[in-house]
């Protein structure tokens, strides 16, 4: 009966150990959740707010005066809709480009057969330490033809060597038998390639297909630098920057006439939340299909067994 008593009480005790644990995870994991969910919110409160009522403050999660007018701003400007065309193409061809390329690089770099892969992958690992500086791509990208150019965004970076040996290690713990009885089958490299390899690469891929998808659709600087020029080659951050940037420092030139009989009724940070909102909301359209494979896709190609 002792013993029994005992084994009850420290069941009892355990039990309570566990629920006061769970309350505990419960209670951190929604705190996490609001400071992580809040300042999105937030945003888009204050974007969907009145810019008259925005600068008296206090917005939380809930307009105080519901408009559309912030978002009217913005996409009023003519080449906007040139800018996020570009923007999708760039972002679609990039993506699929920098896949092709960096996953035959990894595959290739797999081979165990390959003789110059030691060397080939030292010299990736270089470009990851070594840069040679913004004015000399620059004189190499114009002696290419790329400035003022489509390709410019697509071409220079469909390489990336971090891209090739996460894919690369993802490979390496496939097992190399399913290669060996394919060829004693009569399968080539490339039959290899696409029916075996890529087949099971699918978490990895989505993985660094996310990654060159939001580092496509988020960059501005290169329109900046290459086709600054080129009206007809702008992105839609590098549009959306030159409305924020018009916006704190008062200047209309760049709203166009109709926009800039506006500009006295839309406050800087409406058109700095608006512009947030625009930017972000198509990766959130697109991650929630990839985010079953991002975690495996990076843990499976980090270790090696």
């Amino acid at each position: 009966m002792t013993n029994s008593n005992a084994i009850s009480k420290s069941y009892g005790r355990a039990s309570r150990g566990d629920r006061m644990f769970d309350i505990f995870n419960y209670i951190l994991m929604g705190i996490i959740l609001i400071v992580t969910i809040y300042p999105f919110l937030n945003v888009l409160a204050i974007s969907l707010n009145n810019s008259a009522d925005t600068v008296r403050g206090g917005i939380t999660i809930f307009p105080r005066e519901f408009t559309l007018e912030n978002y009217a701003t913005i996409f009023q400007r003519q080449d906007l809709t040139t800018a996020f065309r570009i923007s999708v193409l760039r972002t679609v061809l990039g993506t699929i480009i920098g896949l092709i390329a960096c996953s035959l690089l990894a595959y290739t770099l797999s081979r165990r057969d390959f003789q110059g892969r030691r060397v080939i992958s030292f010299i990736l690992v270089l470009t990851l330490y070594i840069s040679g500086g913004l004015i000399p791509v620059f004189l190499l990208y114009r002696d290419l033809g790329f400035i003022n150019s489509f390709w410019v965004y697509v071409l220079p970076g469909m390489v990336n060597a971090f891209y090739v040996f996460v894919i690369r290690s993802f490979m390496d713990n496939l097992p190399y038998e399913l290669q060996e009885s394919a060829k004693m089958d009569g399968a080539n490299d490339i039959k290899i390639f696409w029916s075996i390899i890529l087949p099971l690469c699918k978490p990895v891929l989505a993985t660094i297909a996310l990654f060159i998808a939001v580092g496509q659709w988020n960059s501005w600087f290169d329109t900046y630098i290459y086709n600054g020029s080129a009206e007809h080659l702008t992105t839609l951050q590098y549009e959306l920057t030159k409305i924020l940037q018009s916006t704190q420092t008062g200047s209309s030139a760049a709203y166009g006439n109709n926009i800039a009989e506006k500009q006295q009724s839309v406050s800087p940070d409406s058109i700095k939340m608006a512009i947030t909102i625009v930017t972000i909301v198509p990766i959130l359209l697109v991650y929630p299909f990839l985010q079953r494979y991002f975690v495996k896709g990076l843990t499976l190609g980090a270790v090696k067994s």
